[in-house]
C-alpha cells in the first residue's frame, strides 16, 4: 500500500521555526515534493527534489526553506526558518511512484505562523 504521511506541523510565531517530515512507503518514489494550501487559495508548489537531488524553490520560501530526503530516500523534509504570516497552510507532500506510473499525495499538516 502506497503512503505519505506528513508530520511536524504546528503553531508557531513569526520568525520561527519548523521542520516538516514526509514518510513515504509502498513503492520507490523520485520527484518528491513539497505543496501548500491557503485557506481561499489554490494549491501551490513549495519546494521539490528532482531524481538527481537538485532543489526547486517557490521565490516566497528561497533562502528560508531547505528541503532535503534521507539516504534511504524515503523520507522527505522541509526545513522552514524565518517563517511568516503568509506562510500558514496546509502542507502537502507529493511523490511520484516509479512501479504505479502516477502521483501520490499525503494527508496534509497545518501550519499556522502567528503575527
Amino acid at each position: 500500500q502506497v503512503q505519505l504521511v506528513e508530520s511536524g506541523g504546528g503553531l508557531v510565531q513569526a520568525g520561527g521555526s519548523l521542520r516538516l517530515s514526509c514518510a513515504a512507503s509502498g513503492s520507490i518514489f523520485i520527484n518528491m515534493a513539497w505543496h501548500r494550501q491557503a485557506p481561499g487559495k489554490q494549491r501551490e508548489p513549495v519546494a521539490s527534489l528532482s531524481s538527481t537531488g537538485t532543489p526547486t524553490y517557490a521565490d516566497s520560501v528561497k533562502g528560508r526553506f531547505t528541503v532535503s530526503r534521507d539516504n534511504t530516500k524515503t523520507t522527505l523534509y522541509l526545513q522552514m526558518d524565518s517563517l511568516k504570516p503568509e506562510d500558514t497552510a496546509v502542507y502537502y507532500c507529493t511523490a511520484y511512484s516509479v512501479q504505479y506510473h502516477r502521483a501520490y499525495w499525503g494527508q496534509g499538516t497545518q501550519v499556522t505562523v502567528s503575527s
